[in-house]
């Protein structure tokens, strides 16, 4: 498997105009956004690797079925050829690879995490007219078929296995030891899944210290959607400083203590602490 390289400064201030563009637009499109993402981690993804990268979900719904039927035809139909047919799966090792959540390399490897799995899912039932959906069940993400009533789901990760209500039961109480509720069955929002993936992305730079640089872009995406918790702002000022950018991380640092102090001054004086901190590292 190739290395992953940065695309230039150039390439990635464009990347990140276009996702902050195509994030507020009307309708975001969740593969063009997952895309960038990819370009944002690969630079050899270039403009003709992501058209063949559509190009290929475009391929794929056209091998489904002209409408199978009701949500649970349309679960198997996904399942025979994406499942069966392609191969696309997870394993365990998939979480030990930044490749999991990158669309492209996904399509080629046919392996990752469960939410870029089920964005192949949905992208090409979308393709084909299915009414699909994701839903992002406590520490595991599914794809939903057809209204609350007539729901059914399916887990890629399994290969696309169709779930009865007792396996939706087990997977939330596996992952948080929790009750399945039903509010946890509601269509997920293309937003919230690119935050969901970037969130994944961080996770995985933060187990490896050398790797700030992903981590960095990862915040950096994740901050420019129109919705995202405001601490990612703590969290950049802390990878400029890691990063040895000692001045932009303690102004960003200040930034933010000033918002904090609105509601907790304590927590904002240890903030402030800490930009003091950065700073005398320049000495």
């Amino acid at each position: 498997m190739r290395p992953l390289y940065p695309p230039t400064p150039e390439r990635s201030a464009e990347l990140r105009r276009r996702f902050a563009e195509e994030a507020r637009s009307e309708r975001p499109d969740l593969s063009m956004l997952c895309l960038l993402v990819g370009a944002e981690a690969d630079g050899a993804l270039d403009e003709t690797g992501m058209d063949s990268a559509q190009v290929e979900l475009d391929a794929l719904a056209g091998q489904l079925p002209y409408r199978p039927g009701g949500p649970r035809a349309w679960a198997v139909a996904l399942r025979e050829l994406l499942g069966e047919r392609y191969g696309f799966r997870g394993s365990a090792a998939d979480y030990q690879r930044l490749e999991s959540s990158l669309l492209h390399q996904v399509l080629v490897r046919r392996r990752g995490l469960p939410i870029l799995l089920s964005v192949v899912w949905m992208e090409v039932a979308r393709r084909a007219g299915a009414p699909v959906y994701g839903v992002a069940l406590p520490g595991h993400f599914v794809v939903g078929f057809g209204p609350a009533g007539d729901q059914v789901l399916a887990d890629p990760f399994d290969g696309g296995r169709v779930l009865t209500g007792s396996d939706a039961e087990l997977l939330v109480a596996g992952a948080t030891g929790a009750a399945l509720h039903p509010s946890m069955l509601t269509p997920a929002d293309p937003l919230d899944v690119v935050l969901r993936i970037l969130n994944n992305v961080r996770a995985w730079a933060a187990a490896r210290p050398e790797r700030t640089d992903v981590a960095l872009w990862a915040v950096e995406l994740s901050l420019s959607l129109p919705s995202h918790p405001a601490r990612l702002r703590f969290e950049r000022a802390q990878l400029l400083v890691q990063r040895g950018d000692f001045l932009r991380g303690a102004a960003e640092l200040e930034a933010y203590a000033e918002v904090v102090g609105a509601v907790d001054e304590s927590a904002a004086d240890r903030i402030r602490q800490q930009a003091q901190g950065a700073r005398a590292m320049l000495n």
